[in-house]
């Protein structure tokens, strides 16, 4: 990206000084007696001097804490760096420093309800949920599943939780069966909340008889607390007298056969165990990705309070479900004391202007979504400039995967014009954004507006030198607050080591193949390893092949990401028993089996038959070869493969070409 790229947005100079980024620029250059002179000045002090500028980040979000301690950074390693190490607070209390009668959250379901709650409801929610749990006998460390879609209940039960000091960890309940217990089974939790169905794409769908399995198959669920969504109260009453659930209570019931008790917020060390995410699956089942209370916390408030520069009157959207680390992410909007809006369904049921309709209806200034979802709003030629006022939209933010410079210019023309489109980027592994927005910064097609304050974050060569204006491995230098605490069921770290520090010890590889500009923005070109991301969602090839190798004609099998139409599509290569051959119904067959195991994104575009699949010399299936060489790349170590002459029956093939 060359210095003279036109910028698409330009924020005014009076704009920039009523941002709290640079709000916070002048109070450390007042407090510091520097003269950082403007976003890149300030980048690099809050690199170089990360205690001080993690310390100063503390004081102005105003962190709700028992204790602090006075000292920021006690061992610095990556990993097992030590943050804030004689800190004491509460993840959920901090969310909840708001008790007034402002709307915190706005539901919105595809069947066209919608509910609301003020920041006073949902502290009484929560009170009442985390009176339940405590009463079910969860306490520091215990874990809750949540198999919910995106709506108030999901919140709650969040905040109940952590409120306790237990952990927090969902997946969204388009999940088949293998992939909640692939997640759930590892973590072992005691109490599900789940709803009993949802609504998607015009069709209600049934969660019991996946709840009922679940159940039987976590021998740790001690209780199952059943949320109707898709059902009323009554009706769901009917189905579970009529049916009854083994261990299962509906959340009206549970929380009023609880005592009354004051919420409180056990205070928790810095690096208590939050939430744990889940890794796409690439190589076996999913890695437990353990985060920790403070860093989280801390780094949330760093990019909404000053990168996305939200505040009280703020309505915040992000288009996600609980099984994506996005939601993690807009519930600490709460923070700020924002409004949230929260949807679940598909964003173009029962049309394509939907969200944009609720976007005018409820006020949006924040509206976040995938790549994806602009492409496809792009192709579906709707153009909300021309159908709707969009009066408070001030900002735009999209991740999942990069967004192409065509996505770039159709929010400038069809959406709106003066907004701040900001492509954001970082992940499940760190929660959070290691480059994203600033209002306070130009916006240029295709690329990131810059590097997150106090993320050391480099573009590395194949020599381990940082460069710029060149290709290559993203990596974070430095230690910083919200890396992860560890891996779950990884004693000795080998895992968590494995997944981020091979490459260069002490080093965070992120596994992204990117750029830095001249002009401090990042270029993301995808992810330099196999994980799949069709739609922006990332997709594990383990999950995939696990139910490929159910359907008994299947001997063996390879899957790629396809780059296709400014997306990628998931491409699965089988290889089949003598005298089978591929057709509509074996192909349908596959389909389905994936489908109901995992989600629709693992749902293969293209089924395609072939003699054999290229293998390393210890057995390992070569998925990046196969990838490169489908779209006219040069494998550089052929020499590794045990069977390389198999990598030609991959070349220019017809169906690789079509719709």
């Amino acid at each position: 990206m060359k210095d003279n790229a036109q910028a698409l947005w330009q924020p005014s100079p009076k704009a920039v000084a009523a941002t709290q980024m640079d709000e916070f620029r002048r109070l450390v250059n007042v407090k510091h007696q520097l003269q950082l002179e403007d976003y890149s000045a300030l980048y690099q002090w809050s690199v170089e001097e990360r205690e001080v500028f993690w310390s100063d980040l503390w004081d102005f979000c105003e962190v709700r804490a028992s204790a602090r301690g006075e000292e920021i950074l006690g061992r610095d390693n990556m990993p097992g760096a030590e943050w804030f190490p004689d800190a004491r607070l509460n993840f959920a209390e901090n969310l909840l420093r708001y008790r007034d009668d402002k709307t915190a959250l706005v539901e919105r379901l595809e069947n066209g309800s919608r509910r609301q709650l003020s920041y006073a409801q949902l502290y009484g929610r929560v009170e009442r949920l985390a009176s339940a749990l405590a009463n079910q006998g969860i306490s520091e460390g215990d874990r809750v599943a949540g198999f919910m879609p995106n709506v108030m209940d999901t919140v709650v039960a969040m905040l109940a939780t952590t409120s306790l000091g237990a952990i927090w960890t969902s997946c969204s309940p388009d999940f088949g069966i293998n992939g909640v217990f692939d997640r759930f089974g590892q973590v072992e939790p005691k109490v599900l909340i789940a709803c009993e169905g949802y609504f998607y794409n015009g069709k209600v769908i049934d969660s019991l008889p996946r709840l009922r399995e679940i159940v039987a198959r976590i021998d740790s669920i001690e209780k199952l607390v059943v949320v109707p969504v898709a059902r009323s109260q009554e009706k769901a009453a009917q189905v579970l007298a009529a049916e009854p659930l083994d261990k299962a209570v509906l959340l009206q019931e549970f929380e009023a056969t609880a005592p009354e008790r004051e919420l409180t917020f056990v205070q928790t060390a810095f690096d208590h165990p939050l939430y744990i995410m889940y890794s796409s699956g690439t190589t076996g089942v999913p890695k437990c990705i353990v985060h920790g209370v403070g860093g989280t916390l801390l780094q949330h408030l760093k990019e909404h309070r000053l990168h996305c520069d939200l505040r009280r009157e703020d309505s915040l959207f992000y288009f996600t479900t609980c099984g994506w680390m996005m939601w993690n992410w807009l519930v600490s909007g709460l923070a700020c004391g924002a409004t949230l809006v929260l949807f679940d369904g598909s964003p173009f049921y029962p049309e394509a202007r939907g969200l944009w309709d609720m976007a005018d209806e409820e006020g949006i200034s924040v509206f976040g979504t995938s790549a994806k979802y602009i492409a496809a709003l792009e192709k579906s030629g709707c153009k909300p400039r021309e159908s709707h006022k969009l009066e408070k939209l001030r900002s735009v933010l999209s991740t999942g995967s990069p967004l192409a410079h065509e996505g770039f210019l159709y929010v400038y023309r069809d959406i709106k014009e003066d907004l701040c489109l900001s492509s954001i980027s970082g992940g499940t592994d760190i929660i959070s954004c290691f480059a994203l927005g600033n209002p306070a910064l130009p916006v240029y097609a295709g690329e990131l507006q810059c590097r997150g304050l106090g993320m050391a974050v480099e573009v590395w060569n194949d020599d381990g030198k940082p460069v710029t204006s060149e290709k290559g491995e993203l990596v974070c230098a430095k230690s910083f607050p919200c890396m992860p605490i560890g891996f779950w069921n990884d004693p000795d770290g080998a895992k968590y080591n494995s997944a981020y520090f091979e490459n260069w010890p002490g080093v965070w590889a992120h596994g992204d193949y990117a750029e830095i500009t001249t002009h401090g923005g990042v270029i993301i070109y995808g992810r330099s390893d196999a994980v799949l991301n069709p739609g922006g969602v990332r997709i594990g090839t383990a999950e995939i092949y696990r139910q490929v190798e159910k359907v008994e004609e299947v001997l063996d099998s390879i899957c790629i990401g396809q780059q296709w139409q400014d997306d990628v599509r998931v491409v699965l290569f089988v290889v089949l028993r003598e005298g089978v051959e591929l057709n509509d119904d074996l192909v349908q067959r596959i389909r389905s089996t994936i489908r109901a195991n995992t989600t629709p994104r693992h749902v293969p575009a293209k089924v395609i038959q072939v003699a054999d699949v290229p293998r390393t010399i210890s057995g390992k299936i070569v998925e990046l070869a196969v990838r490169n060489v489908v779209h006219g790349k040069a494998v550089k170590n052929k020499e590794a493969l045990a069977n390389p002459e198999a990598l030609a029956l991959y070349e220019n093939l017809p169906a690789l070409a079509e719709d």
